[in-house]
C-alpha cells in the first residue's frame, strides 16, 4: 500500500500548454498509477481517479462514494469566492440527492425526456440546423463553434421546454454571457433562474407537451422550486456538452481527411464518429465528483472520510489496461465512460437525445456545406484552457455560398 502522503501532489489547474491532455494523464498514470493525490484551485486537496476500473469502482458503489457534498471534510479551507463553487456549492436539485430522493428526481426527468418523440426530434433538429445554417450559408465563411454548435443544443432544448420562440434568441445570449468570467455573468444566470420560474408558473396554470409540465403532472410530485431548478440542470447538461461534442467531432473531421474521407464516403455512420469523438475528445474531461463516505483503500490509497474525489473520465477512456495501444476499434465500442456511469451517470435517456441532436447536426451541415473547409492552420486552433471541459474557442471554415433552405 502507497502511503498517501508520500507523494507530492500534483497542481491541477487550466489545461496543459500543449493542449493535449492525454500528455497530463501519461504523466500522471506512470508516477501514481490509477488514483493521484492533487491540488485544486487554492491549493484544496482532492484525490484524481483516472484508471477505468477506479472510476467504475467508484461511480457503481454510492453507498461508499456519495454525491452530497455537504460530506466534504474540507470546508473550512474553501473561500465563498473559490472558482470552482458552482461545482460543489450543495443545491436542492438532483445533481446533489442520493438514494431514494435521487431515483424520485432522476426517474421524473428520465420519463418527462423519455417522452420526446424520437421522429419529431429529428425534425426539430433538421429545422433548427437549417435555420441556423442560412444565418451564414451565403457568407461563405462562418464559426462552427459560436454560430453552430454551441447554438443547436440549447435552441433544441428551449423548444422542448416550450418556450415561445420571441424568447430563445435572448436566452441563447444569456446563456453565452452567463459561460464567461466577468460580472455580466451573475446577471445572466439570474435572469435564466427566473425565466424557468417563470416558465414553471405558467406550465402549473397552461400544461402543454413539454418536459417542465410532464415533469409538474409527474408522479414524482415535484415541487415547483424543484422543477426550476432541475429544468436548469437539465439545460446546462445539454448545452456545453452536447455542443462541445458536435465542434470536437467537426474539428476532427476537418482535420483528419482519413475520418472525413470515412465519414463522407459512407463507410462509417455519424453515429460511429461521434463515438469515437467520446473516446477521443470527450466533451466532458473530468467530473466533480464524490465525496468519501466512509475510510476506505481505492487504487492502493487510503481515502478518508470526506475526501473528495474528482473523476478523470477522458483519462479512464484511454487506461491501456482497458484500452491498449493496439487497440483501434473504438467506433462501435461503447463502455467508455463519457456519459459516466451508476445512479449519476447521465441518465437515460439523455445519451440517446443528445446524439440525435449531434449526428443530425453533422448531417445537415455536410448536406448543405460539402465543401466545407478549415480556414486556418490545424496547430492554430485553440482548445479553451480548461481541466473540465474539452472544446475549442472556435473553429472558422470557409465554403461555397449557399442559398437558404428554409424560405
Amino acid at each position: 500500500m502507497t502511503d498517501d502522503h508520500t507523494d507530492e501532489p500534483v497542481r491541477l489547474t487550466g489545461a496543459p500548454p500543449t493542449g493535449d491532455p492525454g500528455d497530463l494523464y501519461r504523466s500522471l498514470r506512470r508516477r501514481f498509477g490509477t488514483v493521484a493525490p492533487v491540488l485544486l484551485d487554492g491549493d484544496v486537496p482532492a484525490w484524481y481517479v483516472f484508471g477505468y476500473r477506479d472510476v467504475h469502482h467508484v461511480t457503481s458503489n454510492p453507498g461508499l462514494f456519495a454525491r452530497d457534498c455537504r460530506r466534504w471534510n474540507a470546508w473550512d479551507n474553501v473561500p465563498e469566492d473559490w472558482p470552482l463553487m458552482p461545482y460543489v456549492g450543495w443545491t436542492p436539485s438532483v445533481m446533489f440527492a442520493e438514494g431514494t430522493e435521487h431515483q424520485r428526481r432522476a426517474g421524473a426527468i428520465g420519463d418527462a425526456l423519455d417522452a420526446v418523440d424520437r421522429t419529431e426530434l429529428v425534425s426539430m433538429c433538421e429545422r433548427t440546423a437549417d435555420e441556423l445554417i442560412d444565418r451564414f450559408a451565403g457568407d461563405g465563411a462562418a464559426d462552427l463553434i459560436a454560430q453552430y454548435s454551441h447554438q443547436l443544443p440549447l435552441h433544441i432544448i428551449a423548444r422542448l421546454y416550450g418556450l415561445p420562440e420571441h424568447d430563445i434568441p435572448v436566452l441563447v445570449q444569456d446563456v453565452a454571457e452567463s459561460l464567461d468570467v466577468n460580472d455580466d455573468a451573475a446577471a445572466a444566470h439570474g435572469r435564466i433562474h427566473a425565466r424557468m420560474q417563470q416558465l414553471v408558473v405558467d406550465r402549473r396554470q397552461n400544461p402543454g407537451p413539454d418536459v417542465p409540465a410532464r415533469l409538474l403532472e409527474h408522479h414524482a410530485g415535484l415541487t415547483d422550486e424543484e422543477t426550476v431548478i432541475d429544468l436548469l440542470v437539465v439545460m446546462a447538461a445539454a448545452q456545453q456538452p452536447t455542443g462541445n461534442w458536435i465542434g470536437n467531432a467537426l474539428r476532427l473531421m476537418l482535420v483528419d481527411d482519413e475520418f472525413s474521407m470515412s465519414l463522407q464516403g459512407g463507410r462509417r455512420s455519424a453515429s460511429e464518429a461521434l463515438n469515437e469523438v467520446l473516446w477521443e475528445d470527450t466533451p466532458t474531461q473530468n467530473f466533480i465528483g464524490r465525496w468519501a463516505v466512509h475510510d476506505c483503500q481505492l487504487g492502493d490509497r487510503r481515502i478518508r472520510r470526506g475526501d473528495l474525489l474528482i473523476l478523470g473520465l477522458a483519462a479512464a477512456n484511454t487506461d491501456p489496461q482497458v484500452r491498449p495501444a493496439t487497440y483501434g476499434a473504438t467506433a462501435a465500442n461503447r463502455a467508455h465512460m463519457s456519459f459516466g456511469h451508476g445512479e449519476h451517470g447521465c441518465p437515460f435517456p439523455a445519451p440517446e437525445l443528445a446524439e440525435i441532436i449531434a449526428k443530425t447536426a453533422i448531417e445537415v451541415l455536410l448536406d448543405r456545406l460539402p465543401d466545407v473547409a478549415l480556414a486556418v492552420p490545424p496547430e492554430e486552433l485553440q482548445w479553451r484552457p480548461s481541466f473540465w471541459m474539452r472544446g475549442l474557442y472556435t473553429l472558422p471554415v470557409t465554403f461555397t455560398p449557399a442559398a437558404p433552405a428554409l424560405g
